[in-house]
């Protein structure tokens, strides 16, 4: 019998879940798990199962949806106890997961299961162990007389490019809530991260001319051109892995780029006159990203000319599929000293890895990225979160109400 089955059957609650031994906010993470929200999938299950918590608690949620209707963040804010609803302390986190397809599994990735000390299952690390310890929290929150608001800010799509966030991070500031922290809670193994790269994903799509192998000369070869720009990107990453510009604080300490996809070609005897380059790059603070990307423009510009001077019809079309801003909080920051003093650990680290922070930072919010788990488990077969990484992050949920109380 799956996990969903025996709450059904015993009409327990989330906190009834849990050991006692077990951290708190197990039982919160283990029934999102549960759901699948992989970003192919509606999140709209999640969405509702914490709108009705929230309600549950006399918080009225906001939802923003996506295009389709199909997805949507979530925008709820506990007011101060003044009933003040701007500053305050934004609690962010995710909602979707990355798929499964193709990889093997000691377990069902979405019925949790807890193995020495460990919660397996899809999602558990990367995020929503960080969303289960906030949901564990949501009583105590309701019931303190809270000195400044608390935000909790859900959004959908994170993991194709950080979708989502973008409207949710709109409302609030379409909302002026003007808060004075966010926390990103993703898992950084409870250290506070200050900095992270910024994402840009790039697609170029190569119009050639067909023809039949044997005239060569009357087609346009797409996949020949778009091997010029495979060259280009590659080129681009070797310069800035020698020259820079450079910063310590990554385990790799300079922008990079790489070719991740490429398609292209019908049959053997056939000139090709499709082919499509993807590629990503990800930079320190100090690359200029627009530059970059006009840099690739330009390149793609360039091959197009030598392909219309074969035949004028060909041409090159070039795409941003997804772009994420960088995380570069100032050591001076009081959002660093402010997590730090919840109980997180201290680290002068930036990661590779994109998240959302960029964003409230780029609306004026002082972000960093902190939660449960290790990245190294996010995404991976078997992916797992220690139950002693929940357990941290429900204790500093409940030193920050602490530190919010009137």
């Amino acid at each position: 019998m799956s996990l969903a089955s025996t709450r059904d059957a015993d009409q327990t609650t989330p906190t009834d879940l849990a050991g006692t031994t077990d951290p708190a906010g197990l039982a919160w993470t283990t029934r999102l798990v549960e759901l699948d929200t992989t970003s192919r999938e509606s999140n709209l299950p999640l969405i509702e199962l914490v709108s009705d918590e929230l309600r549950g608690h006399g918080i009225e949620p906001v939802l923003v949806h996506d295009e389709t209707g199909a997805k949507a963040n979530l925008l709820a804010t506990f007011p101060a106890a003044d009933g003040s609803v701007t500053g305050g302390i934004v609690l962010s986190g995710h909602t979707d997961v990355v798929p499964v397809d193709g990889q093997e599994w000691s377990s069902e990735p979405f019925a949790p299961q807890v193995r020495d000390g460990r919660l397996y299952g899809r999602g558990t690390c990367d995020m929503k162990a960080f969303i289960g310890s906030v949901l564990t929290a949501l009583p105590q929150l309701a019931a303190t007389d809270l000195r400044e608001p608390v935000h909790l800010a859900l959004s959908y799509d994170e993991e194709v490019g950080c979708v989502g966030a973008v409207s949710l991070v709109d409302e609030i500031v379409r909302r002026d809530l003007r808060p004075r922290a966010c926390i990103v809670g993703e898992p950084t193994s409870m250290r506070v991260i200050r900095g992270h790269k910024a994402l840009t994903l790039v697609r170029v799509a190569f119009h050639g001319v067909a023809a039949h192998s044997s005239r060569t000369p009357h087609g346009v070869n797409a996949i020949e051109y778009a091997s010029r720009l495979v060259a280009f990107v590659r080129a681009a990453a070797d310069r800035f892995r020698l020259e820079g510009p450079f910063d310590e604080h990554y385990d790799v300490p300079f922008t990079t780029a790489t070719v991740n996809q490429i398609e292209g070609g019908i049959a053997v005897n056939t000139v090709p006159a499709e082919c499509t380059v993807t590629f990503e790059f990800r930079a320190v603070g100090a690359v200029d990203v627009d530059a970059t990307v006009e840099e690739f423009r330009a390149e793609a510009r360039r091959i197009e000319a030598a392909m219309r001077e074969e035949n004028p019809a060909a041409r090159v079309e070039v795409t941003i599929g997804a772009q994420a801003p960088g995380l570069e909080t100032a050591d001076d920051e009081d959002v660093i000293s402010f997590v730090e003093g919840l109980g997180a650990v201290a680290s002068d680290e930036k990661v590779a890895y994109g998240t959302e922070a960029g964003l409230f930072q780029r609306a004026g919010i002082p972000t960093v990225v902190c939660g449960p788990g290790d990245i190294a488990q996010a995404h991976a077969p078997d992916e797992f979160v220690e139950l002693d990484q929940i357990r941290r992050c429900d204790d500093l949920l409940g030193s920050l109400l602490a530190r919010l109380g009137a």
